[in-house]
């Protein structure tokens, strides 16, 4: 592992961690799927949640986004209301 990002957790994601952020180790040139993949191996519990989005920098990120340390990472799962 070359660097960690800060994750920020909202929502169920953030109880089904019991932490509001984390910071996840990861190589350089690693993306979000990786990203997520990591999460899912220290949180198995995550991957009941379905729709997970990932926001970099305040955009919706596809899967094949390399990421930095220097990104604002956020998981944001599914939202209902009205």
């Amino acid at each position: 592992m070359d660097s960690s990002v800060s994750v920020l957790l909202f929502g169920i994601v953030r109880d089904l961690t019991g932490q509001s952020a984390i910071s996840v180790p990861l190589h350089e040139g690693a993306n979000v799927e990786e990203l997520l993949g990591r999460l899912h191996q220290q949180y198995p519990s995550l991957a009941g949640v379905r729709s997970l989005l990932v926001a970099v920098n305040g955009e919706y990120a596809e899967p094949t986004q390399v990421l930095t340390s220097r990104d604002e990472i956020a998981l944001i799962p599914p939202v209902s209301g009205g």
